[in-house]
């Protein structure tokens, strides 16, 4: 509020007559500064809020009740301007009182803008807004002018059409009959949510990232081996890296009707703005394609495509925030839709850090934000295991646990010095390197690393998330059977200790 209070302190010494205060979607914003505004002078007050829809704000609060509101606080004036041409703008004054003591206001859009040619403008005609000035007259409105695309003749039109007119000063609302309350119903899902499996049992699921190319034949064939193998989800990226790949949407969909596997798809904030994201988790969950990962994402400068742009309207809290609000059943900008989504939300986590618990405080803000689970990025190494153990325990939300099985010393060298988020210990750097004349050897070594790996999480963890690399599905379908032997010998063991002979 400090610039607004410089705003108000520059105007009030230059001697203004009034105070116009306009374009607000936030009620609490504007109580806030037509607050600070009375407190500091007597002069008129304009008050005026932007609606979402004709009869409601973005917070859901009817506009009736808001306008209330603002004359509580002391505007002189009060009313609606911005986003409506004169039609919704009308509609929404037919719902609205005259107010006790305040006089009403109207600033409407000249109608909704036209982009040409690299431009936005407007083409709302003048002779319209002389056409509907007597209805806002009708309406009670006291104060009549124009927002965006209006022009010395929009305002000249709805003056001649209003010249020595008398001011309507009493007014029948007529109000729509209210909705019966229906609550709305949660869609029904197919496969129970991991974060319930991975507290119950250990539970195992698998990245196989979309093709770059459009051949799906070995795609599929992995789906289908890792199906075998008993795995409890197929994750699949959003084009990571910034490296254009198959829509995972449209993979995820076939995967679950042709096999019956569940897709845990990942939604990335860098390729679609607030509006694209809505409508894709709208299309997800119209598909039956309720377990998603939320994820910030590369930016597009890391990847192949020259000339791409980042979009990033939200964070991976803000998206996290947007999907739990789905699930009750609003849009991100607060309306009704009519039923409610059953997403259940992975987040993803780096332990590959300086401070593990700096990235814990993450984790803690990212569960504060709606969170259900978390996938780690990649580990190699056991003492990065326990670390990250012993920074997480206190947590109720599960962890299923990043492993990727290396293929060769090139392999590992990549990921450990270029790509972001993953780091690689010294000593298996080591043992990869000892093999760069014998691949099938080093993919050897790469597995057994990987086993060691999975032996020592799942002493500390329920859940393996495991990383296929170039698509070699026969890599993670190995290490997916030995995790589902390792967990029957667990639980055997468990079996064992806790029976009395």
């Amino acid at each position: 509020m400090r610039s607004f209070r410089e705003q108000l302190y520059c105007l009030l010494l230059e001697g203004v007559d009034g105070l116009l205060l306009e374009t607000f979607y936030d009620l609490e914003e504007l109580e806030t500064v037509l607050t600070i505004a009375r407190k500091e002078t007597n002069l008129p007050i304009v008050a005026q809020v932007s609606l979402q829809e004709p009869e409601i704000l973005q917070n859901r609060l009817p506009v009736n009740e808001a306008l209330t509101r603002l004359e509580g606080l002391g505007a002189d004036c009060l009313g609606l301007n911005c986003r409506l041409g004169p039609h919704h703008m009308l509609v929404a004054l037919e719902q609205i009182e005259l107010p006790k003591h305040a006089f009403l206001s109207a600033y409407p859009n000249a109608s909704l803008p036209t982009y040409t040619d690299g431009k936005f403008h407007y083409e709302g005609d003048a002779d319209y807004f002389r056409q509907s000035a007597r209805a806002f007259r009708n309406q009670g409105v006291r104060l009549l002018g124009g927002c965006c695309g209006t022009t010395p003749a929009h305002i000249k039109a709805f003056a001649d059409e209003l010249k020595n007119s008398v001011p309507v000063t009493e007014k029948v609302v007529q109000l729509k009959p209210k909705k019966i309350a229906v609550e709305s119903s949660t869609a029904k899902r197919e496969f129970s949510p991991l974060q319930e499996i991975v507290k119950e049992r250990p539970s195992v699921i698998v990245e196989l990232d979309p093709p770059r190319k459009l051949d799906t034949t070995k795609f599929f064939e992995g789906a289908k081996a890792l199906k075998e193998a008993g795995i409890d989800s197929i994750t699949l990226a959003d084009n990571s890296l910034a490296t254009v790949r198959i829509s995972n949407e449209s993979l995820g969909y076939l995967i679950k009707e042709r096999l019956n596997v569940r897709p845990l798809i990942h939604l990335s904030c860098r390729d679609r703005n607030i509006i694209g994201l809505q409508s894709h988790l709208m299309g997800l969950h119209t598909l039956g394609l309720n377990d998603v990962l939320a994820i910030t994402g590369d930016p597009a400068r890391v990847g192949d495509f020259p000339g791409a742009s980042s979009v990033y309207d939200v964070s991976s809290f803000e998206l996290i925030q947007m999907i739990k609000q789905l699930n009750e059943g609003l849009s991100f900008s607060g309306k009704d839709l009519g039923q409610k989504t059953a997403f259940s939300i992975a987040a993803a986590f780096n332990p590959n850090v300086r401070s593990v618990e700096k990235a814990v405080k993450r984790l803690e803000k990212k569960i504060h934000y709606g969170a259900d689970y978390f996938i780690s990025q990649p580990v190699f190494s056991e003492e990065k295991l326990l670390e990250v153990y012993e920074h997480t325990k206190h947590l109720d939300v599960p962890i299923y646990i990043g492993l990727m099985p290396l293929t060769s010393s090139k392999n590992a060298e990549f990921l450990h010095n270029e790509v972001p988020g993953i780091k690689i210990a010294d000593s298996i750097r080591e043992r990869m390197a000892g093999l760069n004349d014998n691949p099938l050897q080093a993919a050897r070594e790469g597995i057994d690393i990987t086993k060691s790996l999975i032996d020592a999480a799942m002493d500390l963890f329920n859940g393996i998330y495991l990383i296929t690399p170039f698509l070699r599905y026969e890599l993670t379908t190995e290490l997916a059977l030995y995790t589902k032997k390792r967990a029957r010998y667990l639980r055997g063991n468990s079996y064992a200790e806790n029976t009395v002979y």
